[in-house]
């Protein structure tokens, strides 16, 4: 039986808990509008999913998506229009937010609930490491960025992040806790950081808080965090209100705005302390979109439905991520 790292010690695969993710109660979502914006399809479905939340950048067209309520991952293709079930979970895990380390062929999943991450093989797609990030029920490991030197974690119920560092052979190591200074790292009833993004090599942090609808630089040394203000093209002040999934390229940042049914398109300055807000996309296919994975001009994000609980088919829309369009 196969050893897994658990926040540091060894233990056996089998021992894995089973919880059940937190409850959302969130408000009826806003009306959308306007083109995807694409040459391709608009919309992907991914069949058989129960939830969707988590979405990440492959090789090529590749995207990876992850069904929220039992841990499942999904593999399709952006030109193609087409995705299947590709890791069936061991029950008792989520699937949120996701990255895809291509260097070291490794799929870094968020747990929810849990209290827990996730690293698979995108070769195998076995379990390489599970994590016990945080206490499971009291936690919710929300999101996941990638460094160099390995991978961040977000929990939304605590001010402060987790580390999980890769080798040079492309192996997991132990996992560690960033405690946050400043306003980061401080509380406020219902859902605090979500999505996160390494900036400038990894030398920087950006996360997002959903209750503030604020965004906050953080020292991945120090966890010392300072905001960034938001303004319009008159500078009059802005937030991004519902905000979740992030992702940031060069100066330009998309911040994914659940129940709004939209992303925000920001430039940030060379100092990374203010940001303008360019552009708000929409799209007539968004339903409470969580977070969205970059291919060139095109952004896809998976649908959550957190508002429909009825639902039984999610998908992943694209819509055209360029100034204008």
């Amino acid at each position: 039986m196969r050893n897994i790292y658990v926040s540091g010690t060894i233990i056996r695969r089998a021992v894995v808990a089973l919880f059940a993710l937190a409850a959302f109660s969130l408000p009826a979502p806003l009306a959308a509008a306007g083109p995807a914006g694409t040459d391709g399809p608009s919309v992907i479905t991914l069949p058989g999913a129960t939830g969707a939340e988590g979405i990440a950048a492959g090789e090529g067209t590749t995207f990876f998506a992850g069904d929220r309520l039992n841990g499942d991952i999904y593999r399709g293709d952006v030109d193609k229009g087409t995705a299947k079930r590709f890791i069936e979970a061991p029950g008792g895990r989520a699937a949120l937010g996701m990255k895809a380390d291509l260097d070291n062929g490794l799929l870094f999943v968020a747990g929810g609930a849990t209290g827990q991450a996730y690293v698979y093989s995108l070769e195998t797609r076995e379990t390489v490491a599970v994590y016990q990030l945080a206490a499971a029920g009291t936690s919710f490991i929300n999101d996941v960025t990638l460094t160099e030197d390995g991978a961040w974690f977000t929990n939304s119920q605590a001010g402060e992040l987790y580390f999980v560092p890769v080798d040079r052979h492309g192996d997991p190591g132990d996992a560690r806790m960033l405690p946050l200074k400043g306003p980061a790292g401080e509380l406020e009833q219902g859902f605090n950081l979500n999505g996160i993004a390494a900036v400038r090599d990894g030398d920087t942090l950006i996360v997002a808080h959903t209750v503030r609808g604020a965004l906050y630089t953080v020292d991945p040394d120090t966890g010392s965090s300072a905001p960034i203000t938001l303004t319009d093209h008159a500078g009059a002040a802005l937030g991004v209100p519902n905000v979740d999934g992030i992702i940031v390229r060069g100066d330009t940042l998309w911040a994914v705005q659940n129940v709004s049914n939209q992303v925000s398109r920001i430039r940030l300055d060379r100092g990374l302390s203010a940001g303008e807000v360019q552009e708000v996309i929409t799209s007539p296919h968004f339903d409470v979109p969580t977070t969205a994975a970059l291919f060139g001009g095109t952004l896809i994000l998976v649908n959550s439905k957190f508002t429909n609980p009825a639902a039984t088919t999610f998908e992943a829309v694209l819509v055209d991520a360029r100034p204008g369009h």
